[in-house]
């Protein structure tokens, strides 16, 4: 059963609400992991009752990585047989390396080369 735009629409803005409070919310992330359904709930996402949830936190790699379509696919899917699986990857890690003094004078300083037809003094 495929949604219509505007359910489209709707299902990915929950979806997305979903993924940017588990990754910034412990809380919700626990949450999400023990009592799915009222988890989902709470950023918009309403699943039947009786409804199966499965939230699948880690994916395997190799999986097949379709990002939102490949969700909005497994969405369409639970409306038609009442199993919704989600996948809410852990929070990505982001390298938080610090740039030498070199580093910040190859990007913030640089040369400063005016090449333009005006009156300045650059």
């Amino acid at each position: 059963m495929a949604l219509s735009p505007q359910a489209r629409a709707e299902f990915v803005n929950a979806y997305t609400r979903v993924l940017v409070t588990a990754w910034s919310n412990e809380e919700y992330a626990e949450k999400l992991n023990s009592t799915p359904r009222e988890a989902l709930a709470e950023a918009g996402l309403n699943v039947p009752e009786g409804a199966e949830i499965v939230v699948v936190r880690t994916i395997p790699e190799g999986s097949r990585d379709g990002g939102l379509d490949l969700q909005v696919e497994l969405y369409e899917q639970g409306l038609a047989t009442n199993r919704f699986e989600l996948h809410i990857p852990e929070t990505p890690r982001i390298e938080t390396t610090e740039l030498s003094d070199g580093d910040l004078d190859g990007v913030a300083a640089g040369i400063i080369c005016c090449c333009c037809p005006c009156s300045c003094s650059t």
